[in-house]
């Protein structure tokens, strides 16, 4: 791990580099992961400067907190990061890292792209969807009253004497928040994404059948946000529950989707599952003037310093900050190299073998050497 370290930590001269981007490592598998996606960003000669910074488990020790302010100080200067899982400690004060990063930051749209690569096991071929969810609003929030206490018992007591509905004793409560400022904004992302990326239609997925007035303000926006693009992207807008379905049965009818946030955390990892799970689910988090591009999955701790896997989501991630930073050719090149080592299958990591107990894969370090190889033919 010294030697691992060592590497991500020659960052070279960020005054004399065209980018300089904020590289958190993150715990668990997060190095491995990290210095991978690194190394075949390095590959492709893009100018550069990496600058490190810690967030959390492994910034606890140095700072008393997963969330150092020095680690959000670097990525608001720098206006870019791409960052490795974290792990968020017990008994820190933060639900999760990764939600007070998006929250401190204000990176309000989530970016998930779901592709298709040959070579990748999955029931379904071509699928290319891009979700885009609000990441700031709804259930996740955090507004909550545990069962039991004062707190929730006269909440109740209003809710009841407001609402004129009755409301089960020993209830917890969890308020769901949703802004036609913040729909407003989601949305505009989603059809802005769409025009700039050549995609050709967005659809609002709600539950405003049921929630007439949270999940109704976010359509009844949506709806008039789409109105600005007539004629260049088309709308439409579907309940969660047929989303899911006609994901399932035709999911080659849609293109960008837009959700609340927490249908778009559930339609994220369905959208994955369709073309092959995490281990090939890039993401960023995106907010006015600074992105944090980060693979979906988490740090698998027990798998920490074994070289054993999948880079690709983080990979893919750095593709996706390479296309944020107008860098397009690179981004590109990394795409196919990575699709390319993919597709060949020889050198990719257990999960992606036909036969997860196939001694010919290779570890996460010798996967990124393969689509370095890549780059570099390709040159």
């Amino acid at each position: 791990m010294e030697a691992l370290w060592s590497i991500l930590k020659n960052t070279g001269d960020s005054n004399l580099s065209k980018h300089t981007i904020t590289l958190i490592p993150g715990d668990g598998t997060g190095p491995e992961l990290a210095n991978a996606a690194r190394r075949c960003v390095d590959a492709l000669d893009v100018d550069i400067a990496w600058e490190i910074a810690d967030a959390g488990e492994c910034a606890v020790e140095k700072y008393k907190t997963p969330l150092p302010d020095v680690t959000l100080d670097s990525v608001r200067k720098n206006t870019v990061a791409l960052k490795g899982p974290v792990t968020t400690p017990i008994g820190t004060g933060f639900r999760s890292v990764n939600v007070e990063l998006r929250k401190r930051l204000d990176l309000y749209a989530c970016l998930r792209p779901c592709k298709s690569y040959k070579g990748v096991r999955s029931r379904y071929q071509d699928i290319d969807l891009v979700i885009v969810r609000e990441n700031t609003e709804d259930l996740y929030a955090g507004i909550e009253f545990a069962n039991g206490t004062k707190e929730v018992k006269e909440l109740i007591a209003l809710l009841e004497r407001i609402g004129n509905k009755k409301i089960r004793d020993g209830s917890a409560i969890s308020i769901k928040p949703i802004s036609g400022a913040g729909s407003a904004r989601i949305v505009k992302y989603a059809f802005d994404y769409a025009i700039k990326n050549n995609r050709k239609k967005v659809t609002a997925v709600h539950k405003a059948n049921i929630m007439k007035y949270t999940d109704g303000l976010f359509l009844e926006v949506a709806r008039e946000v789409a109105k600005s693009y007539e004629g260049r992207i088309k709308f439409e807008d579907r309940i969660v529950d047929n989303m899911c379905m006609q994901l399932i049965q035709k999911p080659e009818d849609y293109d960008v989707l837009v959700l609340p946030n927490l249908y778009g955390d559930i339609i994220s990892d369905l959208a994955a599952g369709l073309v092959g799970g995490l281990g090939v689910a890039p993401g960023a988090n995106i907010g006015d003037g600074v992105a944090v591009f980060e693979p979906t999955h988490g740090s698998a701790p027990k798998y920490k310093g074994l070289d054993k896997v999948n880079p690709t989501a983080l990979i893919l991630s750095a593709a996706l900050m390479l296309n944020h930073l107008g860098e397009y050719g690179p981004a590109k090149k990394l795409e196919n190299a990575c699709a390319a080592v993919i597709e060949e299958g020889k050198f990719v990591t257990y999960d992606m073998k036909r036969d997860k107990n196939d001694p010919t894969a290779v570890g996460t370090g010798r996967m990124a050497d393969a689509i370095i190889e890549k780059i570099r033919k390709a040159k």
